[in-house]
């Protein structure tokens, strides 16, 4: 029968013609990402700031109401991240060798970072030969700027890690107060045993997965807030400093840049992991630290990446938040480096005797500094108080860079910090290095999910009747 196949001829199947649905997936995926959103909307600000710098202005309302409300979440987070590191640690005296190690770690490393500042500020010379010889000088405009706020000294400090209430140290965010207030829950938890106390573990769980929703619902709104604040910083402040400034601020950057290389070798060599690829991992978070000028915003998300790269609860809940407060690695490059600046800039030679005082001074006057209006002119005004050689009005010269200095700032800080999670982590052999690698490579089921932040406690930290 004509038009029936038979054995000897069959009849080829068709050939599958290419379907466009994998590419424009892949396309939809990568407009969808964070990363992409955030430089998208930071490039649409600088454009509106630059077009309409004075309508500009009225946009910082909305990184100010986003930073808010990222902020009004930190400490709760805080507290059920730790409360539940120490609870399933099962040893208080393993908390208590985290924290030490990590004081010894931010001390060691921010001293490095300010003998860097100094070095680089004597030999590239920022100052020299500054606005002419003559700038003037404003002791009004810096009191205007630290909002008549002071530095704690020693005792203060101490007696401000102490709350006054419990719920005063939720209610002002003092991370350190909050940090001390989970470490004593803690231990009271492992004093009582966990199989006293279910109801409460299951609450702080509970609690700390209810907080990370929020904290992904706030998220979605990144993107707006990095539109507004850079419209903000170009309509307000544009690029006339880099004129005036250009090589502090060059010689800021360089120096941070060379700290930057400094962490990837110790990271390298304290963990075996590479630096790069961390940043590529967390590129989302580093690209909103930049764009809205605050290393608080990324906290909670990067506190997140943290543990899903490996580092455990304890150390990410114990080292990242006091990193905070002690481990202020750009803030110190910027001290050193900006301390030589005022020096050269007035005409005075700064001998080796007194730039030792000025590191002394900083060491002492940057820790507790976050959380305070103008920290960084408080603390250079206590250093040339104590040099006694410079006047205090020369602190007023660095009003107009300082803005310019805050991505600098915030992306070592924060980097130094994650870098002292993931030593200090090692350090106590609680690292998970195949995580780590997994997570970096994106073959990791966080890494792998579009809102890391949706996902609830990691699976281990979940603290089931079963399981205690």
């Amino acid at each position: 029968m004509t038009g029936t196949p038979t054995a000897a001829s069959p009849v080829p199947p068709p050939s599958p013609s290419p379907s466009p649905a994998p590419s424009r997936g892949r396309a939809r995926a990568l407009l969808l990402s964070p990363f992409v959103q955030l430089i998208a909307a930071v490039a649409l600000g600088v454009a509106v700031g630059a077009i309409w710098p004075d309508s500009a202005d009225s946009l910082k309302l909305i990184a100010d109401g986003f930073l808010k409300a990222i902020k009004m979440v930190i400490s709760p987070l805080v507290f059920c991240v730790v409360v539940l590191g120490i609870a399933k640690a099962g040893d208080l005296r393993s908390v208590g060798r985290i924290g030490v190690k990590a004081l010894i770690w931010f001390e060691v490393i921010t001293t490095l970072a300010l003998l860097l500042g100094l070095v680089v500020g004597n030999l590239v010379q920022p100052g020299a030969g500054f606005a002419g010889g003559h700038p003037k000088l404003d002791e009004s405009a810096v009191d205007s700027k630290t909002a008549g706020a002071e530095l704690p000294g020693l005792s203060g400090f101490l007696l401000d890690v102490i709350p006054t209430s419990l719920v005063g140290a939720f209610a002002d965010n003092k991370l350190l107060q909050v940090l001390l207030l989970a470490v004593l829950a803690g231990a009271a938890i492992l004093h009582l045993g966990r199989e006293r106390v279910p109801l409460v573990l299951d609450l702080v769980d509970q609690t700390g997965e209810l907080i990370f929703k929020v904290v992904a619902y706030v998220m979605k709104l990144a993107p707006v807030a990095a539109f507004g604040s850079a419209a903000y910083l170009i309509g307000q402040y544009g690029l006339s400093a880099l004129s005036s400034y250009g090589k502090l601020i060059a010689a800021c950057y360089g120096a941070a840049l060379l700290f930057i290389v400094g962490l990837a070798v110790l990271m390298r060599l304290f963990t075996g992991l590479s630096l790069w690829r961390f940043l590529v991992y967390t590129r989302a978070e580093f690209s909103l630290a930049i764009a809205t000028a605050s290393s608080e915003s990324v906290m909670p998300r990067m506190m997140q990446k943290l543990r899903g790269a490996g580092c455990g609860e304890a150390p990410t809940g114990v080292v990242l938040p006091t990193g905070y407060s002690f481990n202020l690695d750009g803030a110190s490059i910027y001290l050193s480096m900006a301390t030589l600046f005022m020096a050269q800039a007035v005409g005075v030679d700064l001998s080796l005797g007194q730039q030792l005082t000025v590191i002394l001074v900083l060491m002492l006057t940057s820790k507790g500094m976050a959380g305070i209006p103008g920290s960084a002119f408080l603390a250079l005004s206590a250093t040339v108080a104590a040099l006694d050689v410079l006047p205090l009005g020369a602190v007023a010269l660095l009003l107009a860079a300082d803005r310019l200095m805050d991505t600098m700032r915030v992306v070592t800080n924060l980097l130094g910090n994650c870098v002292a999670t993931f030593v200090v982590a090692r350090w106590e052999g609680m690292l998970d290095t195949d995580k780590a690698k997994a997570a970096f490579a994106g073959t990791s089921h966080a890494a792998q999910q579009p809102e890391a932040l949706e996902q609830p406690l990691a699976p281990e930290t979940t603290l089931s009747p079963a399981g205690r």
